[in-house]
């Protein structure tokens, strides 16, 4: 399919407001969201944010996740992330995915957003569209439907400039705290359930940069 034309302007408002969350941290948890407990700090994760592509390459956005065991039912569970829970794309990409996909189809939404330099195969983005995520706030932007949260995140990068790095609690205020949305802790894995989820999550990853 021939990529659709995209306003530069509206690229560059795109990709900047993914790339102001290069190397972020999130490290805000108090309590278990399981089972209301004492957690303690338990490890770093770092998390692929986004996929982005020039005419240099691809270039993974990568975000650092505090983890935390619960002291009463020993869960672990992630602080508060800018991803809605059971994905492994950061929430404005979700987001804007669902809004792109109000008015075009899966293959199109690709094609728009590959255009803005963006990576994600068509199968995610059918994938979130039919997720029962909440409803999304959203603003016409040349022509398009664009959520707040890339919007908001674009007005930080604005704001702190290039370099400078911007908190992980603003950050998820951008993104309306995806995470609060029915997550689950993330219980320690058996060896065969940890080696399955590690399969999953090395397949979307391959199939995000070579869509």
């Amino acid at each position: 399919m021939k990529r659709p034309r995209i306003a530069p302007l509206l690229s560059d408002i795109v990709r900047s407001a993914i790339l102001s969350c290069e190397g972020i941290i999130f490290d805000s948890r108090n309590t278990c969201p399981f089972c209301g407990g004492k957690v303690s700090g338990y490890d770093t994760k770092k998390k692929q944010f986004a996929v982005l592509q020039d005419h240099r390459g691809v270039k993974p956005v990568q975000v650092f996740i505090r983890r935390f065991a619960c002291r009463e039912c020993h869960a672990v569970c992630y602080a508060e992330e800018p991803f809605y829970p059971d994905t492994r794309t950061g929430s404005p990409l979700v987001d804007l995915c669902r809004t792109l996909g109000e008015t075009m189809p899966g293959n199109r939404v690709a094609a728009s957003l590959l255009s803005m330099g963006i990576v994600i195969d068509r199968g995610t983005v059918r994938n979130y569209r039919k997720r029962p995520f909440p409803d999304i706030p959203q603003a016409d932007l040349f022509g398009m439907h664009l959520p707040l949260s890339v919007l908001s995140l674009a007005d930080l990068a604005t704001r702190f400039g290039e370099g400078s790095p911007i908190p992980g609690a603003e950050v998820l205020a951008a993104c309306g705290f995806p995470s609060a949305y029915g997550a689950a802790p993330d219980r320690l894995l058996s060896p065969e359930q940890g080696n399955k989820r590690k399969e999953e999550e090395n397949k979307e990853k391959w199939q995000a940069i070579h869509p």
